[in-house]
């Protein structure tokens, strides 16, 4: 947890614009930072993906996850189908059961919420904290939720049964929601609400995730301001366990399935210039799956974790990209010269009673090395769900 900032705001804007050599010495300072606190290791989370609804009283501009009622896509898995998904999951020897909805839907949508109400819940946080519940006991995986904007009270709600929490700032620019914008019809895109999540999280201890999600229409100065907001929360509460630097990708049907993608430059001058700004204990990650061709590079601007990756389904907030395959992985990873190692869906900086609860913090040790690693080797399952 950085004490002060190694890079000033004004100088963080000038490298989001920089190129050439000069981009070149930012992704080297940026990379010796990450080698200086992290090592030659890149870490990443086995998991199995929970899409527990894909309602959301959200409309992105950039989404195909979240659909209306009416589709026939919509869903609401049952108990029995989250528990389905969490066994095969545990089977493959995953670790982390990562669920994932729309925002706050039973707020917009009543046929969902009679639907909640039927089977005994007030509201989707609560059918969720009962369903991280079900699969932590049934199946030993540990619960990582993404339910959007939560109050303190629905994190102390969730906390017993869920050992780590996320959510995508995505910008802090308030721009974002006006007319023909990305958020523009996103009641909880608010930059206040999000950044208020946060600060429950930090107030709570809730180990966290977090990020900026880039080409969306925000300016590079705009990117910047987002990581120094994060990064002063991390400095004020200590929580924040991961930052993700996300790249827009364009999908059919959708408002901005004709805006450009940020480019590779665009990436890794983004995360270089995070590292500088969040410094070097922080776990920085750029999901590889999002950017095939060219994820390799990454390592090389100053990241030290993949994300989570499934041996077992699909990632259903990115349909069209499929996850790597973790042996090919391990062996790229290696050829750029760092060793591909697997966490938990808490970081080994988190793993104590302050930020987990006693019975998951109890369940997990048996798994780990003595570097708070999943212990090696890996066996690869055959076979898969999605």
């Amino acid at each position: 947890m950085n004490a002060s900032f190694s890079i000033t705001r004004s100088e963080a804007y000038a490298l989001m614009r920089c190129s050439g050599s000069d981009l070149l010495r930012l992704m080297q300072r940026a990379a010796a930072l990450r080698d200086t606190c992290k090592g030659k290791v890149i870490t990443y989370s086995r998991k199995v993906f929970i899409p527990l609804t894909n309602l959301c009283r959200n409309q992105c501009a950039y989404c195909t996850f979240a659909v209306p009622p009416a589709s026939p896509q919509a869903s609401l898995l049952s108990p029995q189908q989250v528990l389905q998904i969490a066994r095969l999951g545990a089977q493959a020897r995953c670790k982390e059961a990562l669920f994932s909805m729309g925002e706050k839907p039973e707020l917009v949508y009543p046929s969902l919420r009679r639907q909640l109400q039927d089977w005994g819940y007030p509201s989707l946080i609560h059918y969720l904290r009962a369903m991280c519940e079900l699969v932590f006991r049934e199946t030993g995986l540990i619960p990582h939720v993404n339910p959007g904007t939560m109050s303190e009270e629905e994190m102390r709600l969730l906390r017993p049964w869920a050992g780590s929490m996320g959510m995508m700032l995505e910008n802090i620019s308030p721009r974002l929601l006006q007319k023909g914008e990305a958020h523009e019809h996103c009641v909880d895109k608010a930059p206040q609400q999000r950044l208020q999540t946060l600060e429950n999280a930090g107030k709570l201890q809730v180990p966290f995730t977090t990020g900026i999600l880039i080409g969306i229409g925000e300016t590079p100065e705009e990117r910047v301001d987002s990581l120094f907001a994060i990064a002063e929360l991390q400095r004020r509460y200590g929580n924040i366990q991961e930052v993700i630097i996300q790249n827009f990708r364009p999908k059919p049907a959708t408002r901005f399935a004709n805006r450009p993608q940020p480019s590779l430059i665009e990436m890794l001058r983004t995360i270089a210039v995070a590292r500088l700004i969040l410094g070097g204990e922080m776990n920085l990650q750029a999901p590889p799956n999002l950017s095939p061709d060219a994820y390799l590079l990454y390592p090389l601007a100053g990241i030290n974790d993949w994300g989570g990756i499934s041996p077992l389904t699909i990632d259903y907030i990115n349909p069209e990209a499929a996850w790597p395959n973790l042996e090919e992985l391990r062996r790229l990873t290696a050829e750029a010269g760092f060793e591909l190692r697997e966490r938990l869906t808490i970081y080994p900086q988190y793993l104590s009673t302050t930020f987990v609860a006693p019975h998951i913090f109890q369940h997990v040790q048996s798994w780990l090395d003595e570097r708070g690693l999943v212990q090696e080797p890996l066996v690869e399952p055959l076979g898969g769900i999605g």
